[in-house]
């Protein structure tokens, strides 16, 4: 790594677009977490997570962040018993999107938390930087 202060900043601001991504993902679960089909046997919607990777920057060398897969959760979906729903089951079952509000909720405080971490990463960087140039005048 070159020592660079701007780096500092690059590192950041790639935490602060996976992080973005994250709430992207998050929201779309929350607006769906009602979101049920009117057909028998077919799935409701289905919880997404995001997945992140580490790379190294060639110009840098700073390891960086962004988002590598965003993922179908795969746990079972709930059952509700409304055997007048036009999507129940035989047994009067109707599946439920495997969203738990309270669970995406505590995501998106983490997401919103390390976004703002980075966010002040970045301004210290940035106002580190200033002083430097303001030196060097």
């Amino acid at each position: 790594m070159n020592g660079d202060l701007s780096v500092s900043a690059d590192i950041a601001v790639s935490g602060m677009k996976t992080q973005a991504q994250r709430l992207k993902v998050i929201s779309e679960n929350m607006a769906n977490v009602d979101s049920i089909s009117d057909v028998p046997g077919q799935d409701p919607y289905r919880r997404q997570v995001v997945t992140f990777k580490q790379y190294v920057d060639a110009e840098t060398g700073a390891h960086l962040v962004k988002v590598d897969k965003i993922i179908k959760d795969n746990s079972e979906f709930i059952k509700k018993y409304d055997p007048h729903h036009p999507g129940a089951d035989a047994q009067g079952y109707v599946s439920m999107p495997n969203v738990n509000p309270l669970i995406e909720m505590m995501d998106l405080k983490e997401a919103q938390r390390t976004y703002e971490a980075n966010l002040s990463v970045m301004k210290t960087s940035r106002e580190m930087n200033s002083q430097v140039l303001d030196i060097l005048k």
